[in-house]
């Protein structure tokens, strides 16, 4: 049940004054359905009226004048303005109105009366003058138009002058709650109360008040960090709660290991320790197993696997796309059915008695671990004695289908993998509720990419290298821009370098893009992979992880668009070889400052977890690391790049709250359970979460 206090902020907006059945879509479309939302929302700038004369009026600033009317100029026809002479002592402004309603103003603002205008000033052909002000009032009315005024979103029919009235109202409507922070932690920062903290984020005297390092809005952001991690801690402390099969690690394991044509590195030794530790410990493991693209991860997931088939159990590897799926089954089956280890391949693809034959292998226990894509978790498909779940770039997978495929057997273990680096600061906001491994080390004897940044200008001389490296026998991606939001303008800019490759290079060029289907796209790929075509020019489709050793040359057009992990990501594509490899960075110079410290960064380091604390530290307004779609939690105040070192404190006080009062029954307990309600950020909400 959700507490009696917060009735007022879930009721729905049309418990707003004013809020009818016209305005209720609007202010939805802003705001959303609830009160909560209206109050949550926050004004974007300021604008500050000026108070002045009329000769001090300057073109473009929005200016508040004493003046008195002087005359009326009708329009002549129905798309003509009304125009009125207004004057001080200094000097004098054309105010101009259009529609219908300007005809009550000579009623309302008779020539000779004395008002307070404000607005913004422009200077036209005939003069100095103001369209429509925002403000028109007698002189008693004066303290109505505000010096300083919070500017809120608007949508068309909803100004953002009556937004702000209704954000004010939602205000009126917030109860004082009980305090949910540790009161020596809100000292020291300096934190103002809930409800105060909400007053002045509606009521900002400076742009200083509208920034995300003001004290108010870090105090609401901590408030939600806080919510969100103390779900994550439930959840991973009832996950600790629910006991699962002990597997211990196996011979089996060992002698898959042994046969392999190389030796673990340190940091995939150290991850498998911590798998297997998880595994032993009776308890369900969920656990992230983060590493740079090529760095192993895979492997250490099929020694996994190999002791949880030594012990009697199945498993299942889920990867995004059927290319992925199809490549992590080439590199896991091989080793596992040398050893006597039953693998199938289940993708959307498998039709009539193949697939019937795949399902009946996973039903009886005769295939021991399944490789596959969306395809697992359908009804049809039944394990005998499911045990452990493999998800690979997790975070393109939702909650729910990742529950499914766990749904399958009792207390099954998950390893979750993920080829995108996240900086630290950042892991506990998208998996608080899991726990971490990170393989941080290179696997020897892969040849570093070179890596060049080149002006646009040297096109030419980039294709005719290209050229000559492709009539050798290698293989190269293209990377097309982002050219701007719109994704058919980018498909444009493929499909357009594409013919132009094709000139030059002949017709062993390919092009990938986002509005090919799945099909389509994996076919363009299967064929790159296996060498019927040199160039595969593509928008930035190319998935992580697709593997295409004999490919060495990597062209990024127009880097400067694109993020600082981005850019490593896809130069991960090339160097999967012995052969010596190289990325071209093409730029549109001049390049920003940010733009070249990221070119900088790019050629002097391929460690994935460094590039991505630098993309961090130089994100701008942008999405660094791409994190958007990488399963960052929709915040309303928390910023994860800006409120970063407040995200640590909140994971520590959450763990510390869990395990001295893991049913919330205290006095600040039950304060945090309003919080969590009024954030939605609870233990059982797991739709809502990113991990």
């Amino acid at each position: 049940m959700r507490p009696e206090i917060l009735f007022p902020l879930f009721a729905p907006i049309t418990s707003l004054k004013g809020v009818g059945p016209r305005v209720a879509p609007l202010l939805e479309r802003v705001a959303g359905p609830l009160v909560r939302d209206v109050l949550w929302l926050r004004p974007h700038s300021l604008i500050r009226r000026t108070p002045a004369v009329l000769s001090a009026a300057l073109d473009g600033q929005i200016m508040t004048f004493e003046v008195v009317i002087e005359e009326y100029q009708r329009p002549r026809t129905k798309t003509q303005p009304w125009r009125v002479r207004v004057s001080d002592p200094t000097g004098f402004l054309t105010l101009v109105f259009f529609g219908r309603f300007a005809d009550q103003l000579e009623q309302r603002h008779p020539v000779g009366a004395l008002r307070i205008i404000s607005g913004r000033v422009e200077d036209a052909q005939f003069g100095r003058q103001m369209l429509h002000p925002d403000y028109m009032s007698a002189p008693d009315k004066a303290g109505d138009i505000p010096e300083i005024e919070p500017v809120y979103p608007a949508t068309e029919g909803l100004p953002a002058r009556r937004v702000r009235v209704f954000a004010l109202d939602a205000l009126e409507k917030a109860p004082e709650m009980p305090e949910w922070q540790d009161l020596a932690w809100l000292a020291r920062e300096k934190f103002p109360a809930w409800r105060e903290a909400l007053g002045r984020l509606h009521a900002p005297q400076s742009e200083a008040d509208l920034s995300p390092l003001s004290l108010h809005r870090r105090r609401l952001a901590y408030d939600e960090l806080l919510a969100h991690q103390l779900a994550m801690a439930q959840r991973k402390a009832a996950r600790r709660r629910e006991p699962a099969a002990r597997i211990p690690a196996g011979p089996l394991a060992d002698r898959i290991r042994a046969d392999l044509p190389f030796v673990f590195t340190g940091a995939q030794e150290r991850a498998l320790a911590e798998v297997r530790g998880d595994l032993q410990a009776g308890e369900r493991m969920s656990r992230l197993v983060q590493g740079d693209v090529g760095s192993g991860k895979t492997v250490v997931a099929m020694c996994a696997m190999a002791d949880v088939a030594d012990a009697g159990g199945q498993s299942a590897l889920m990867a995004p796309t059927e290319i992925l799926a199809r490549q992590h089954y080439e590199t896991i089956s091989g080793p596992l059915a040398a050893h006597g280890v039953g693998v199938v391949l289940l993708t959307g693809r498998d039709k009539g008695a193949g697939r019937k034959e795949k399902l009946a292998a996973l039903a009886s226990g005769a295939a021991q671990v399944a490789v596959g894509t969306h395809a697992l978790f359908q009804d049809e498909v039944a394990f005998q004695k499911l045990q452990l779940v493999v998800v690979d770039e997790q975070h393109r997978f939702g909650v729910a289908e990742r529950q499914r495929l766990q749904a399958k057997g009792q207390a099954v273990h998950l390893i979750a993998m993920s080829a995108t680096p996240i900086p630290r600061t950042l892991e506990l906001t998208m998996y608080g509720d899991l726990d971490v491994s990170r393989i941080d080390e290179k696997p020897p004897g892969r040849t570093p990419v070179a890596t060049r940044a080149v002006p646009m200008g040297r096109l030419d001389q980039i294709i005719d290298r290209l050229k000559d490296a492709v009539a050798g026998g290698a293989q190269a991606f293209w990377i097309c821009p982002l050219v701007s939001e719109s994704e058919l303008s980018d498909l444009a800019a493929a499909e357009m370098r594409a013919i132009a490759l094709k000139k030059i290079l002949g017709d062993r060029v390919g092009l990938v893009h986002g509005k090919l289907s799945g099909a389509e796209k994996d076919a363009v790929m299967a064929d790159f992979a296996d060498n019927k075509l040199s160039v595969l020019v593509a928008t930035t489709v190319v998935e992580v992880g697709v593997n295409v050793p004999n490919a060495t040359i990597m062209v990024i057009e127009q880097a400067e668009r694109f993020g600082l992990a981005q850019l490593h990501q896809l130069r991960g594509r090339v160097g999967r070889g012995s052969r010596e490899s190289s990325c071209v960075l093409l730029y549109d110079p001049p390049l920003s400052e940010t733009a070249q410290q990221r070119l900088d960064i790019l050629r002097r380091t391929d460690d994935g977890f460094v590039i991505a604390e630098k993309d961090l530290e130089l994100r701008g307004g942008g999405d660094a690391l791409g994190l958007r779609q990488s399963g960052l939690p929709d915040y309303v105040f928390a910023d994860p790049f800006v409120h970063r070192e407040l995200i640590a404190v909140a994971g520590d006080d959450a763990r510390l709250i869990v395990n001295r009062d893991p049913d919330l029954t205290s006095e600040r307990g039950q304060a945090l359970r309003v919080l969590q309600e009024l954030f939605d950020w609870k233990a059982g909400l797991a739709l809502r979460d990113a991990g």
